[in-house]
């Protein structure tokens, strides 16, 4: 049986690694003060936010490898499972550890937004690599927040304090991630191509007379991405959302197989749709007419003009 550290309070592993305990709800661990420190593999019942000089090699995150690089920030929320297990041989560690319990952002606006913040999810299996001005930034900040937990006794005001500190903490790391979508474009050229074709073999096989119209999550989960990650990538991309791509996909076929002769019932059944009014509804939001509309458009721009009755025919 591996040995697993149950993190479900944040000072848990502060007691693990021998830092003291500064609030009930939230720990800001300076490494540089406690290391050596043992290493331990954690489930985690908290949120954390680890910014380390040089992560120890071969860390697990779910059943996979993560990929720390130097001077960097892993991300764990609560239900995950990671680390390395406590093999007994102290080690040395330069940086930081914040981890907060789900309670102490109860009821407040960074609660709500905790789901925006992508870098959390296990399917970004990297760790969020610091420019050294970022590093600066972030360091300085932990140190003021553990300033906080020093100076001042838990209270309401307080804890709206250590929820501002929280909130810009993640906005940075937020950037950070943002960033490292961008600088793998040639990684995302080759994830848009797989999207497609992924859009295409849906159809071929039919999918759509069991599954319905394909959706965001189907396709990510099929290229192993979270919806999440997934959608960040391309809209980083492209500028429009995954979903956008896939119901112009879907209306791109329907025009075909108007202009085949299908109706729109027959044509709302071929792509998938439950309702043939569903079909018209996306139609008109994607194209900007109805499918009758498109289809008597489409015929006037067709006819070849009429000639005069009294005109004699060549």
């Amino acid at each position: 049986m591996k040995k697993i550290l149950r993190v479900d309070d944040p000072n848990v592993y502060a007691a693990h690694v021998g830092a003291p305990v500064l609030h009930p709800l939230l720990s800001v661990i300076h490494y540089d003060e406690v290391s050596p420190v043992r290493s331990s593999l954690n489930n985690y019942g908290v949120y954390g936010l680890f910014i380390q000089r040089e992560f120890p090699k071969n860390l697990s995150y779910g059943v996979s490898t993560l990929q720390a690089s130097d001077a960097s920030i892993i991300a764990v929320a609560p239900g995950q499972l990671g680390g390395k297990e406590d093999d007994g041989q102290p080690m040395d560690i330069s940086g930081w550890a914040v981890l907060w319990s789900p309670e102490l952002l109860h009821n407040t606006d960074l609660e709500t937004r905790l789901r925006d913040y992508h870098f959390f999810s296990y399917f970004y299996t990297e760790s969020l690599r610091m420019e050294p001005a970022e590093w600066t930034a972030i360091t300085q900040l932990l140190s003021l927040l553990r300033d906080e937990l020093l100076q001042n006794a838990d209270s309401p005001s307080l804890r709206s304090v250590l929820s501002a500190y929280l909130r810009l903490l993640l906005d940075y790391c937020n950037r950070i991630y943002l960033r490292q979508l961008s600088e793998g474009s040639h990684v995302t050229a080759d994830i848009l191509k797989r999207f497609h074709a992924l859009l295409e073999q849906y159809y071929f096989d039919g999918r759509q007379h069991q599954m319905g119209l394909p959706t965001v999550s189907y396709c990510a989960s099929e290229m192993a991405y979270s919806p999440h990650y997934f959608g960040d990538m391309f809209r980083k991309a492209t500028g429009t959302t995954a979903i956008r791509y896939i119901h112009t996909y879907v209306i791109n076929i329907g025009k075909s197989l108007l202009m085949q002769g299908h109706n729109v019932s027959e044509t709302s059944r071929m792509l998938g749709f439950e309702f043939p009014h569903h079909f018209t509804r996306l139609f008109r939001k994607i194209v900007g007419v109805t499918p009758s509309e498109f289809l008597g458009k489409d015929n006037r721009q067709e006819q070849p003009p009429q000639q005069h009755p009294n005109k004699p025919t060549k």
